[in-house]
């Protein structure tokens, strides 16, 4: 008897998770080459760099891609400029359900980060700021409006966006760096290691620099950051990533040096997401395969986005993306799977499981005190496969155990020595 009701449970707990939605959201981050009347640089002036001509350029670029969240650097640092270019670029040819979300400038100067979304699939929940001593850095929590939203079934997932200090200086690199550092705290102090994704101008010119560094090997793992195309290695001026360079659109200075020459020989803007987002273990995921620098077909070396002739793209997109910014925006999927699956009881640690499930189950436990934890796997009819106890201190763990059961679905039995449990589905 005792034996049927655990079943009966563990076949509604499967079929919970069985019965979840999904959903696509499309990211574009885009530095938007000084989307203001103010650029502080005097070859980028209402002539060579008209807004009137980079609304349409934009409204061109976006409409082709219609990302769900769309986040921007270098636009004013004065809210007007997001309503402009909302109205003026965004919520046009019959659409009008975009958003942005609030604008900071606690660190000064003329240009700022912005998000705009798709407000028929997303809701802003909170908004985080980061001071440097160059720009802010943006976050912004938002939550999937799922069709369960009423019964407070939904998903988080925070943008960050942040334009990093520009130059190949030593100097330069230790100001980029910083900014990383300052970055990495507060997620830290938020406290809760999540759905997060990081986004912008990183102007690192490879993955060794200090400042890419403190975010992809970060001291606590769950709150690195994961590469989703996993390309490391010196970027610059290097043919080998060819098809992963954003900047320059341009090889030589145009309209007077408004526009970065060289051509496209950097990788400047960058996606990178958290461990959650890159295993799906908080039913959001990354589609590595969807990454893409728009425009980018791996034959512009060091020439422009318009020679030799691109074809990866309409040729008004490629007009557009040449004559709006010296960077690429660039692109990525994600999965949203939309229901809550397995009942979470009440207990005072967190728990994240990377799903599929390989040779190993990996585990990221946060825990608030010192306690030993039993952790039993059961197969869907209920038989217990498997079972290990970790007595582990307080703070953020990663957890790797082997995991030799054929294809199939489990579920992850996390029990401590208060009686609180957890359970959660794997899939093999």
């Amino acid at each position: 008897m005792k034996r049927s009701f655990f079943l009966t449970i563990l076949i509604l707990l499967v079929l919970t998770y069985s019965t979840f939605a999904q959903d696509i959201l499309r990211m574009m981050q885009y530095n938007l080459m000084y989307y203001t009347n103010n650029s502080g640089v005097s070859d980028c002036n209402s002539v060579t760099n008209n807004l009137d001509a980079k609304d349409g350029y934009i409204e061109t670029i976006f409409h082709h891609v219609m990302p769900d969240v769309f986040c921007v650097c270098e636009i004013g640092s004065n809210s007007s400029y997001a309503d402009r270019l909302l109205n003026n670029a965004i919520n046009t040819q019959g659409v009008d359900y975009y958003r942005h979300g609030p604008l900071t400038n606690y660190s000064g100067g003329y240009i700022a980060n912005m998000i705009f979304y798709d407000s028929r699939k997303l809701t802003l929940y909170n908004h985080y700021y980061v001071t440097t001593s160059y720009r802010d850095i943006n976050g912004y929590k938002m939550y999937y409006n799922s069709s369960d939203l009423a019964q407070g079934d939904t998903v988080f997932i925070t943008f960050w966006i942040m334009h990093l200090k520009a130059g190949s200086s030593e100097a330069n690199e230790t100001s980029r760096h910083l900014q990383t550092q300052r970055l990495m705290n507060k997620l830290v102090s938020l406290g809760a290691p999540g759905n997060n994704v990081v986004s912008g101008d990183f102007n690192v010119y490879g993955s060794s620099e200090p400042a890419f560094q403190e975010m992809v090997n970060y001291s606590n793992s769950l709150y690195r950051f994961y590469d989703p195309i996993d390309r490391p290695g010196y970027w610059n001026n290097n043919s080998a990533f060819a098809d992963i360079h954003t900047q320059s659109t341009h090889t030589s200075n145009y309209d007077n040096g408004c526009f970065s020459s060289g051509g496209l020989d950097d990788r400047f803007d960058i996606i990178l997401v958290s461990p959650y987002v890159f295993y799906g273990s908080d039913r959001v995921r990354v589609l590595p395969e969807t990454y893409h620098a728009l425009g980018q077909d791996g034959l512009r070396f060091n020439g422009s986005v318009l020679q030799p002739q691109n074809n990866s793209v309409p040729a008004n997109v490629a007009q557009a993306l040449y004559y709006q910014s010296d960077h690429l925006p660039v692109i990525t999927d994600f999965l949203i799977d939309a229901h809550v699956g397995v009942t979470q009881y009440q207990h005072d640690f967190l728990l994240k499981v990377a799903n599929p499930v390989q040779d190993a189950v990996t585990i990221f436990m946060q825990n608030e005190e010192a306690d030993t934890y039993r952790f039993e796997i059961f197969s869907i009819d209920g038989k217990r496969v498997g079972i290990f106890e970790e007595m582990l201190d307080a703070g953020a763990h990663t957890l790797h155990h082997d995991f030799p059961y054929s294809k199939g679905f489990y579920i992850l039995k996390i029990t401590n020595s208060k009686g609180q449990s957890c359970n959660v589905k794997l899939v093999r």
